[in-house]
């Protein structure tokens, strides 16, 4: 048993040098020798760029495998990778960057002079990769060895830093550790039961956890495959489909394959395995898959600050409207939200886990990370309920988080930048049903003169990253409150349920 996570990842694939990790676009072959060279290279580079052990990396870069290998080389440099959504504007990257303190940003060649500032405000060295693997970074590891020796790590050091969202406040940085990581990575390896000869079509982002730790590491520590794709394009899938054994991906990527004639039992029957997670798939959406191809979906549910807690069982019944069990080695309970008892089988209350999974908390955050623990368990803020047959289902948010598309998005950074224009005395963000996107972000606003919807969401486009912007902003004459004067969002989200009940075409 390793300790450090790139020992435990490459276990299998280290001694299968010649075997294909990736197949790229355009036929490339991609090995696991090659795996071991440009990781190390990278990682010397990283050194000469005077990375100490615990130094994070920031990274905003298209998807690539070179910045999928920065990942790998980030750790066995001593490094903690902090990847970043490629969305993100200059004032976000500048919030990022101010609270992680990175030694070291790698950013797109094409954003290089609008984000060197940002990173020169706070220290940090300024490298670029791009989407085809070429930059500044890429050339500094060129010339360096193809061997590395991994830098000693302890299990509780940390591998990664992902900032979640929360309702409040700004993002807060996720700490996951080598055993975090490598712990998930085992469980879902059996669980899932992958292996070498698996082949991963691979097409979600790996700036999120689902992309980077569900879906690379799950295959990569299995020594299997993967297909590896810039994005979720129908057209490409479809392609490729016939060359995998299983593919990961959101509600959303589920929708459009089923709003495409090719999906067939034909196209699919080779298909060991679909996974869904990052969003509540909707019954509908699971019915409607098995029928068209005979395939069940298997749904998870996770977070960002504990990867993977619960699954669908891989034989057996895969229940519509559930997340499955809780995954071996997590503990989970249903707790009253306000005093932590747990409560009787069937009940709804706060899902509460603990288990190897389990963040080491919120970077420089120790008062907020302690009010997050309750005796040892993780209170994830889902509320859920367990049924007779151990089956958990997720009823609802304690908090106001919106899920778009896979994405978590928190209603008050928005509300802040939408207060902030003329003509806007107050404003509440709902999340409302998406048939595409599950959630679609909506404003609610009372106004103080003159504005239009179009003025605000033209406003908020160079504010805001465009998975948070509104796609709807209405206006109301007063926003409803309670007795204490809180904002009762859930009257909002009643109102305006069916706001875009014509998403495929509104987008």
């Amino acid at each position: 048993m390793t300790n450090h996570l790139y020992d435990g990842l490459l276990a299998v694939g280290a001694t299968t040098p010649d075997k294909t990790f990736a197949l790229l676009p355009g036929g490339r072959h991609f090995t696991y020798g090659e795996v071991g060279t440009v990781s190390a290279r990278l990682a010397h580079a990283l050194l000469a760029a005077g990375l100490q052990p615990g130094d994070r990396v920031a990274v905003q870069a298209e998807k690539s495998l070179e910045a999928l290998m920065l990942y790998l080389a980030t750790v066995r440099a001593g490094g903690v990778f902090l990847p970043l959504n490629t969305a993100y504007t200059a004032t976000e990257i500048d919030y990022f960057l101010s609270d992680a303190t990175p030694r070291i940003f790698v950013c797109d060649p094409r954003k290089v002079s609008e984000l060197t500032p940002v990173a020169e405000k706070v220290g940090a060295r300024i490298e670029t990769l791009a989407a085809d693997g070429s930059g500044s970074l890429a050339s500094a590891a060129e010339t360096q060895p193809a061997r590395f020796t991994n830098v000693a790590r302890a299990p509780g050091d940390l591998a990664s830093i992902l900032y979640t969202s929360g309702t409040t406040g700004r993002s807060k940085g996720a700490m996951l550790t080598h055993a975090n990581l490598l712990s998930n990575a085992e469980v879902l390896r059996d669980t899932w039961r992958f292996t070498a000869d698996d082949v991963l079509l691979h097409a979600l982002p790996i700036f999120h956890t689902h992309g980077l730790f569900v879906a690379s590491n799950t295959v990569t520590i299995a020594g299997g495959a993967m297909i590896f794709l810039p994005k979720f394009d129908p057209e490409v899938v479809f392609a490729h489909l016939p060359e995998a054994t299983t593919m990961m991906g959101v509600p959303t990527f589920y929708t459009r394959l089923l709003a495409d004639p090719r999906l067939t039992p034909e196209t699919t029957g080779h298909i060991r395995l679909f996974t869904s997670g990052s969003a509540p798939l909707l019954a509908e959406t699971h019915r409607a898959f098995e029928a068209r191809t005979g395939q069940r979906i298997l749904e998870r549910y996770g977070m960002t600050e504990t990867n993977m807690n619960t699954s669908n069982p891989y034989d057996g019944e895969r229940r519509p409207g559930t997340v499955g069990m809780p995954l071996p080695g997590v503990d989970l309970q249903i707790a009253d939200p306000e005093t932590g008892a747990p409560l009787p089988q069937g009940e709804i209350g706060v899902i509460e886990v603990k288990g190897p999974n389990v963040f080491a908390g919120y970077w420089q955050m120790p008062e907020k990370t302690a009010s997050e623990f309750r005796d040892g368990w993780f209170i994830t803020g889902d509320l859920g309920q367990i049924d007779a047959d151990g089956y958990v289902a997720i009823v609802g948010r304690g908090k106001d988080l919106i899920i778009s598309g896979g994405f978590n998005i928190y209603p008050k950074e928005i509300e802040l930048a939408i207060d902030e224009l003329p003509g806007v005395a107050e404003s509440a963000v709902i999340g409302v049903p998406h048939a595409d996107f599950g959630e679609g972000v909506v404003g609610v606003v009372v106004t103080s003169g003159e504005t239009s919807e179009a003025e605000i969401i033209t406003a908020l486009g160079d504010r805001l990253a465009r998975f948070k912007q509104p796609k709807r902003i209405v206006f109301v004459d007063e926003l409803p409150r309670n007795t204490m004067g809180k904002v009762q969002k859930n009257l909002l989200r009643d109102r305006f349920a069916d706001l875009l009940g014509d998403s495929r075409k509104a987008g």
